[in-house]
């Protein structure tokens, strides 16, 4: 009875550790400020994909010249991606469809982009994709940047 109270109670800590850690490892990523909710697909197809499978749930932080992307349900310091301003190219923007509406927060707008050959989508607030295309906008003079 002793063994399996013990037990439970270094369980229930090690839980309330990690839950620790993981609001520790969000409030460090923004604290730093230009972050926003982003949903990525990395890798689409060009048909597009309503079926809200290979999203995953984000953080993205603007950092000089890129964008980096963190998973929310990890524990690493580290950004997932990085999306550097002269290589994204905005192709087209859309609301989410089908099943997708369910994978998605429910204001997000769908950005269809490239990023260096590969396809990817972003999925953000109307607030967060103004902010994103005047990011992207704003480029130094000489960065070739296409925002649709």
């Amino acid at each position: 009875m002793l063994l399996a109270l013990l037990v439970s109670g270094l369980v229930v800590a090690l839980v309330v550790i990690g839950l620790f850690v993981f609001g520790l490892r969000r409030r460090l990523i923004q604290r730093s400020g230009g972050t926003f909710d982003c949903s990525l697909r990395w890798g689409v197809s060009e048909e597009p994909d309503i079926s809200g499978k290979g999203w995953v749930y984000g953080v993205a932080r603007y950092s000089g010249d890129r964008i980096e992307w963190f998973r929310v349900f990890s524990y690493s310091p580290r950004p997932r991606r990085l999306l550097e301003r002269a290589s994204i190219e905005v192709v087209a923007r859309r609301a989410p469809e089908g099943e997708e509406e369910l994978a998605l927060l429910s204001d997000a707008v769908v950005l269809c982009c490239l990023h260096r050959g590969t396809r990817l989508e972003l999925a953000m607030s109307e607030d967060a994709l103004t902010g994103f295309l005047a990011w992207l906008e704003a480029a130094p003079p000489g960065q070739r940047v296409n925002v649709a």
